[in-house]
């Protein structure tokens, strides 16, 4: 067994879990809906608010397995309680991001504007137009559209124009004038 997947997931309130025979797991919180597919061989057991994902003793699943399993169903949770949230940062002269309908609108820098399709699971606000914040309860759809907004125009290493993670450190380089001294 995993060392993670012995701990048990707690349940918060408001949040229910269904998991069916074909594998399934369905969580529905107040911030919304998530599927997980367990592998085969794992099965959940609830015992009043606390949750445990346990293996069957006749199929071989790996500890590695395990355990990825039992975090996909705790960020699961995670996500339909308390939410997931990214934020991302335009640095650059005339880099602007808004928000127009269902669509993400970048100027950065290029000669046509880009425009990125906002999933309908997600919410994007963009606060003094540098500041893009992306928040939504599939872990792995809010971190998918970050990284396709930030891959537009990653931050280069010599300026550090670009698109970056809020807390994300770009290492900058010298450049060819420092070469000579």
């Amino acid at each position: 067994m995993s060392r993670l997947a012995k701990k048990p997931i707690s349940l918060p309130k408001g949040v229910e879990i269904k998991a069916t025979a074909d594998g399934q797991v369905h969580v529905k919180g107040p911030k919304g809906a998530v599927q997980v597919k367990l592998a085969h061989g794992l099965k959940l057991v609830t015992e009043g608010d606390q949750l445990h994902v346990n293996r069957e003793e006749a199929i071989e699943l790996s500890k590695a397995e395990h355990g990825l399993f039992w975090a996909l169903v705790r960020n699961a949770i995670t996500g339909v309680s308390e939410g997931f949230e990214k934020k991302l940062t335009l640095i650059g002269v005339g880099y602007k991001a808004a928000v127009a309908g269902s669509k993400l609108d970048l100027q950065l820098g290029y000669s046509h504007p880009t425009a990125v399709e906002i999933p309908k699971t997600l919410q994007v606000t963009v606060e003094k137009g540098t500041a893009i914040t992306i928040k939504g309860s599939d872990r792995h759809e809010v971190g998918q559209f970050a990284a396709a907004v930030r891959a537009m125009k990653p931050p280069e290493p010599y300026k550090g124009k670009g698109i970056r993670y809020e807390n994300e450190f770009v290492r900058k380089k010298e450049g060819k004038a420092a070469k000579g001294k």
